[in-house]
């Protein structure tokens, strides 16, 4: 089997796993939810100030909801003793790692399609004339996120208390993330062009790009115990 097509198995799995328990998938879509509530009753949806706010209220969504779902990226294979199983393989490591990625990346694309329907209602939104520009910022911000997340989440599994040093190590990484997304959504909802949050979406590339080769590489090292 190739190396895509293994990856692709992993990821699959791991789905496949997913659908049947659907813990994560509810947790995560239970907490953005949640969020978007909480900030509909503590901000008035027409107030002018909004369109300020909303972006990063989207983005505490988003990002929490994929950080609980990153906390569970090994949690069956270290409950059920397999992780060393799967290290012995014989394909190259970095295929759990992109296999992980794979799988982390749909799941939460999953939910940030899920509660844009419900952002742009509580807080009086209106979305659809930008959905392709506004998707796109999510996908590279999402992908940025869990690509360093399912990182670190490897680093983690082995350690005691690992789901409260996840998010200690990872979000002082994510920060660039973090805010180019904010950036680059609210001018989206302001209806800027392109070009003014051109600079943004680069932030966005390049940091994926760069994250993406440095977990290739080290991936194989870290997962290690």
């Amino acid at each position: 089997m190739s190396f895509p097509g293994k990856v692709f198995n992993i990821a699959a799995k791991d789905f496949r796993v997913e659908l049947r328990s659907k813990e994560r998938l509810y947790s995560m879509m239970i907490f953005s939810l949640l969020v978007m509530v909480i900030f509909n009753f503590a901000f008035d949806p027409g107030a002018e100030y909004i369109r300020e706010v909303a972006p990063g209220i989207l983005w505490v969504a988003l990002i929490f909801s994929a950080t609980l779902g990153l906390n569970k990226t090994f949690a069956a294979e270290k409950d059920q003793d397999c992780l060393q199983g799967l290290m012995l393989a014989p394909m190259d490591r970095s295929g759990i790692y992109f296999g992980k990625l794979l799988g982390n990346l749909v799941l939460s694309l999953i939910i940030s399609g899920i509660t844009l329907p419900f952002f742009s209602i509580f807080f009086n939104i209106p979305i659809v004339s930008s959905l392709p520009q506004l998707l796109f910022v999510i996908f590279l911000a999402i992908l940025g996120f869990i690509t360093v997340g399912t990182l670190f989440a490897a680093i983690s599994v082995g350690v005691k208390g690992g789901e409260m040093m996840l998010p200690l190590l990872l979000f002082p990484v994510e920060v660039p993330v973090i805010i180019a997304a904010v950036k680059a959504t609210g001018m989206i909802l302001d209806g800027k062009l392109l070009i003014d949050y051109s600079m943004w979406l680069k932030m966005l590339a390049i940091f994926d790009v760069i994250f993406i080769v440095v977990s290739y590489v080290a991936f194989e090292y870290l997962i290690e115990e």
